[in-house]
């Protein structure tokens, strides 16, 4: 199985917007503002991100294959 540049592009581009608000709004119904708020959304942020964009990498082409064969 090979990639493209287009699929880590993809697949960073993504995983970088989505886990980018979601953890936000995450940390801030779980934490609230105060001042660890940037810490916990940061570090969630940074695990969301590696675990998320690994998944697209991975997984897109194969879920796409089955889509469209």
């Amino acid at each position: 199985m090979y990639f493209k540049r287009k699929d880590i592009l993809f697949s960073i581009l993504t995983s970088l917007i989505i886990t980018f608000y979601v953890s936000f709004l995450s940390a801030l119904i779980n934490v609230g503002l105060n001042k660890e708020f940037v810490f916990i959304w940061l570090r969630s942020w940074l695990i969301s991100f590696i675990l998320v964009s690994l998944s697209i990498y991975y997984l897109a082409p194969i879920i796409r294959k089955k889509v469209y064969d």
